[in-house]
């Protein structure tokens, strides 16, 4: 367009009168927030299914979506008065009243899906609310209305619903879409999404006459566990770890993935609240927060988790997606979930807790740790449903691992092959290094005992140690100056040693530092003034008790400036500028002071790193083992600072299958 072209239309446009937008225009614009792909179309159609009470749900598609998206449900249906107002924007049954909408129990409410989608595709519904197979059907050819009233029809109970030629009337949209592959695989996505909460509805997905997904009713923990697994993979649902926690307005369950199965990208997130899936900032970041020191580099962690909150607390009419949602207790939650998390993951991250799992990983009667499902109560679910899941809440999710999976035959031989109390007795001279000085103070107090006798005593002593104490084995060799080869009854372990120690630094250093006299303020020679702003100054006097306890001595300078007198002394070169402010945005009177804690964690971590072990460095048979002992005691023991590993277990009868023993 030429400069004079768009001088003319400018002109043209000041002369302009405001007027009402044209009904169909109106929905076309709407159409552009809510409706972004062919998966927005499929969203908002699975919401309003569910929202009606189906339990069965057939998706076809093809093209993508960008040709058909056809979805039937068994739901309770539309009356066929109400099916011309279905295609009408801000209708809706869902929400009547002001006290309704500020506590939404159901997935759809805004009354502005059926009809973003009628603008901008050929859309025809079909519904019954009755058996006797007679329902009635509208279509809408781009907003416009084919009749002013619904046709009967021959069809079951429930709705059909179908959209064709997506984005038809706007090509601009239309040359956005991507491949249909990639458009399917947004789709697929969404389906995912739904079928992992709503477990008392049948999911069918056909793409191209092809069946994609076919997800029965998940009624059991057995089933439940079966859907988890074919929708996130045996990797998160053999490994992540159950959460169940409870407070008084608060209630959250569901599975934390293992440190080790992170992931390079986000793309295995999943957190509902009150049955419906939410990309909210306050529990990602408490998420992030139990992870924290667990994590390698930018990896992201896995999770599934349902959060149960009273509706008026929460507000879900943020974004026409209905993606966000506002938490009227932000920081309550916040800590909830962060606390919670990071207990349990505190609980498995023990090298001790984690070898039993590794060692055991190929046996299929052995879960890795119970993980009950039969007590999620999900929002959609009734009270005697709930009654009934209670009285089978014993049941574990994963019990369709001792069930369904046959018992592997092995050789006779096998049985006897591995004598523990052989391993027992073999290890056990590496023991003498830890063991000397107790053998000594021990014939000192008994003032020369038979030496016989000792050493009886003091073999039987170890070995029974061997099998019950050290669980990471005895040291046995050093590998490269890097990793230390240890045994124990189950198998071989291999410990990355720089890593393992640094972990162990890491956790006394905080110990350490955790006492008060660590946190004493050391006055500046010259106090730093920083500036802030006004509404950072208001809040100053209901933190600055919080802050001097942890060393930080701040005044008010003026409206807008605060002077810095005092620092602990592992802040003394921060920048203050950044850090200030920074402390004053994200806390408030009842923060724990997460931010100035999270800064600590990383300069002991820092510093830990370059005080461990180096490679190359040889060590004594007592030096790898006491490094095993601090192992077994040391929290997040099987990661290092930076999330990496410290230890691998390769049982035996892994060990066997590499070298084919028994076939």
């Amino acid at each position: 367009m030429t400069a004079e072209a768009i001088q003319t239309s400018m002109r043209e446009r000041s002369t302009r009168r405001i007027q009402t937008l044209d009904a169909a225009l109106a929905n076309q614009i709407a159409a552009g927030e809510v409706i972004v792909r062919p998966a927005s179309v499929v969203k908002e159609l699975l919401e309003n299914a569910i929202d009606s009470g189906a339990t069965r749900l057939s998706i076809r598609i093809e093209q993508g979506g960008t040709t058909l998206i056809e979805i039937i449900d068994n739901g309770f249906g539309i009356h066929a008065d109400d099916l011309p107002l279905a295609v009408m924007r801000h209708a809706t049954s869902k929400v009547r009243s002001a006290d309704e909408l500020s506590a939404i129990q159901s997935l759809g409410f805004r009354g502005e899906a059926l009809a973003s989608i009628a603008a901008v595709s050929r859309l025809s519904i079909a519904s019954s609310q009755s058996d006797d197979g007679i329902g009635y059907q509208i279509e809408i050819n781009g907003a416009a209305l084919q009749q002013e009233q619904a046709e009967a029809t021959a069809m079951r109970r429930g709705t059909h619903v179908r959209v064709r030629d997506l984005f038809f009337n706007v090509p601009a949209r239309r040359k956005f879409l991507k491949r249909v592959s990639t458009e399917y695989q947004h789709i697929e996505e969404i389906v995912r999404r739904m079928a992992l909460t709503h477990f008392d509805v049948h999911f069918t997905l056909e793409h191209n006459d092809q069946i994609r997904l076919n997800l029965p009713i998940a009624d059991s923990g057995e089933l439940r566990y079966q859907r988890v697994l074919q929708l996130l993979g045996r990797q998160f649902a053999e490994n992540a770890y159950w959460i169940d926690a409870q407070s008084e307005n608060l209630h959250m369950l569901g599975w934390l993935g293992h440190p080790s199965d992170a992931r390079g990208q986000a793309d295995l997130q999943y957190i509902y609240v009150n049955g419906r899936i939410v990309k909210d900032k306050t529990i990602s970041h408490a998420l992030r927060m139990a992870y924290d020191g667990i994590l390698h580099g930018h990896q992201h962690s896995a999770y599934l988790l349902f959060i149960e909150i009273d509706p008026h607390e929460i507000d879900v009419n943020v974004h026409p997606t209905k993606h966000e949602i506002r938490f009227l207790t932000q920081r309550e939650v916040h800590e909830f979930v962060r606390h919670h998390a990071k207990q349990v993951l505190s609980q498995f991250q023990t090298a001790s807790a984690e070898l039993s799992t590794a060692m055991k990983r190929d046996d299929r009667f052995a879960p890795n740790q119970p993980r009950y499902q039969e007590n999620l109560s999900l929002h959609q679910q009734a009270q005697n449903e709930q009654s009934n899941n209670e009285q089978n809440s014993n049941v574990p999710l994963n019990t369709h691992s001792q069930s369904t999976q046959p018992h592997q035959h092995q050789p006779h031989y096998y049985s006897n092959r591995v004598n523990k109390d052989y391993v027992a007795n073999s290890v056990s001279s590496y023991l003498a290094p830890l063991r000397q000085q107790h053998d000594e103070q021990q014939i000192d107090r008994n003032n020369g005992t038979n030496s016989a006798e000792l050493t009886t005593n003091s073999t039987n002593e170890n070995n029974q140690t061997t099998r019950n104490e050290y669980p990471l084995g005895i040291a046995i060799a050093q590998l490269h100056g890097i990793y230390i080869l240890a045994q124990n009854i189950e198998g071989l372990i291999i410990v990355d040693m720089h890593a393992a120690h640094e972990r162990i630094l890491l956790q006394q250093m905080k110990q350490a530092w955790d006492q008060p006299q660590y946190w004493q303020s050391q006055q500046l020679l010259i106090p730093k003034v920083v500036k802030i702003t006004a509404m950072q100054a208001t809040r100053l006097e209901q933190l600055q008790d919080k802050l001097y306890r942890l060393g930080l001595d701040v005044d008010l300078y003026g409206d807008d400036q605060v002077l810095v007198r005092g620092v602990p002394a592992f802040l003394q070169k921060a920048n203050f500028d950044r850090l200030i402010p920074e402390l004053f945005n994200d806390l408030d009177p009842n923060d724990n002071v997460q931010v100035l804690t999270q800064k600590r964690d990383h300069l002991l971590a820092t510093m830990s790193c370059h005080g461990a072990v180096r490679a190359h460095r040889q060590l004594s048979l007592a030096e790898m083992n006491a490094l095993l002992r601090q192992m077994e005691q040391t929290e997040f023991a099987s990661q290092c600072n930076h999330g990496r590993p410290t230890w691998r277990a390769f049982p035996l009868d892994q060990l066997d299958k590499l070298f084919a023993r028994g076939e």
